[in-house]
């Protein structure tokens, strides 16, 4: 089996670790947890670094527990947040919950009788009949104030906005993300928290519970907070967050924003996201480097991620999408797109509306005067004789022809083309 902190470490994926840990781990196999706060029903690329990590934790022979956050995520953690966070409803978490694992099941193995198979756990199991009365008298007395004000991510919340301050609910976060892991300790036998540099503070509460409590020691493994070569932040496009579900965020969007990274986030991100291992990593990153204007690297990396979330058949049906804008792309391949992912290539196209009732329309009529594809028939026609014109990924030379009933895709859309580059998109009504 392979050294997991020896292999983090050259991929980047190690902000900060308890000594011991690695000599702890060279041991034997170990549990480690991360915990996931199930304020939506889909994971983002943003919880992709802990999930990697987990994952390379069970590659390395260990046994890894997702735990979400069904107690916790009713609170919301005040790390690196800049207002309290809305709280949800039982109903609305326990579906979160549901969705969260069957994405988590894409990356571990939850299903097999290997002795180091995933678990799924979840802290409203063990905090649901917990009184305030005896959690203050049980953990409240354990930790003073003055340890829990020294933590990050509680100095950074109150220098922000002296006026708004934290209120008591998300001050409590820590202790009882601490006492998290002090349960799975005495319950479930896991020594190490691992999760976002943005979790030290809390990771290393429930450590220190855990030596107030058992007089044992726990361990603790944070991974850096990913950022873009541009000081942007990870993950994050105009469009708001990069999902794991094809609902959200489609295929083709995902595997598009895996293929835009720059060069130097396309070197990182492949260690950090991927799977493959470091000799075909340096080879790809060494062959990038001779030719960067070819992005193989970038088409590496969106390929293993977006097999990895959504499997090869998505894969390739975003490759395909990914060659409709400037590759030889067909009109069967135009047709075999689904709406969502037409919607998405063409996103940003300009659109006209033909009524259902005038088709069959004569082409020329279609594109100067129903429409201003063009400013007159005259350039219509022009183009078309010019061989410059297509429909649906298809040449249309006969300046007589007519756009019918034929020609639309998905019930209510014509793809127009003139020249190389310029789109419209006809929408029929």
């Amino acid at each position: 089996m392979k050294n997991f902190v020896e292999e983090l470490k050259w991929r980047g994926m190690i902000h900060d670790i308890t000594p011991g840990t690695e000599e702890e781990l060279k041991k034997g196999p170990m549990s480690a947890y991360v915990g996931i706060d199930p304020t939506g029903d889909s994971l983002h690329i943003g919880h992709l670094v802990s999930i990697m990590i987990l994952k390379h934790f069970q590659a390395c022979g260990n046994k890894p527990f997702a735990l979400v956050g069904g107690a916790t995520g009713m609170i919301g953690d005040p790390s690196m947040k800049s207002a309290e966070r809305n709280l949800l409803d039982e109903a609305t978490l326990a579906h979160n919950v549901e969705c969260i694992k069957a994405q988590l099941s894409r990356f571990l193995d939850f299903e097999s009788d290997a002795p180091n198979k995933a678990e799924l756990v979840n802290n409203y199991d063990w905090m649901k009949d917990y009184t305030f009365i005896n959690f203050t008298r049980d953990i409240g007395k354990l930790i003073t104030v003055n340890y829990m004000m020294s933590k990050d991510s509680v100095k950074k919340r109150l220098s922000r906005d002296s006026s708004e301050g934290m209120s008591f609910t998300e001050f409590t976060y820590q202790l009882l993300q601490g006492y998290d892991f002090l349960w799975l300790y005495q319950h479930r036998d896991v020594h190490l928290q691992l999760g976002g540099a943005d979790q030290w503070g809390n990771i290393t509460t429930g450590a220190e519970l855990i030596r107030r409590v058992l007089g044992k020691e726990a361990h603790a493994l944070t991974c850096p907070l990913i950022t873009k070569a541009d000081g942007g932040k990870f993950g994050k496009t105009e469009k708001g967050n990069i999902w794991l579900d094809a609902e959200r965020t489609s295929p083709y969007q995902f595997y598009q924003f895996w293929l835009n990274v720059s060069d130097v986030d396309a070197e990182r991100y492949i260690k950090i996201f991927t799977m493959l291992d470091r000799e075909t990593i340096e080879a790809a990153i060494e062959n990038h480097r001779a030719c960067p204007e070819r992005r193989e690297l970038q088409k590496l990396l969106a390929r293993e991620v977006t097999v990895m979330v959504h499997g090869e058949a998505e894969y390739e049906n975003a490759v395909k999408a990914s060659q409709m804008l400037f590759g030889k792309a067909t009109a069967d391949d135009l047709r075999s797109l689904d709406e969502k992912t037409f919607l998405a290539v063409f996103d940003g196209v300009p659109t006209f509306e033909i009524a259902r009732e005038k088709l069959p329309m004569n082409i020329l009529e279609a594109l100067a005067v129903e429409t201003q594809v063009f400013p007159s028939k005259g350039e219509a026609r022009k183009m078309i004789q010019g061989n410059g014109f297509s429909v649906n990924k298809e040449k249309f030379t006969d300046p007589n022809g007519s756009l019918t009933e034929a020609d639309i895709i998905d019930g209510k859309y014509i793809l127009v083309q003139k020249g190389k580059k310029d789109y419209y998109i006809l929408i029929v009504r």
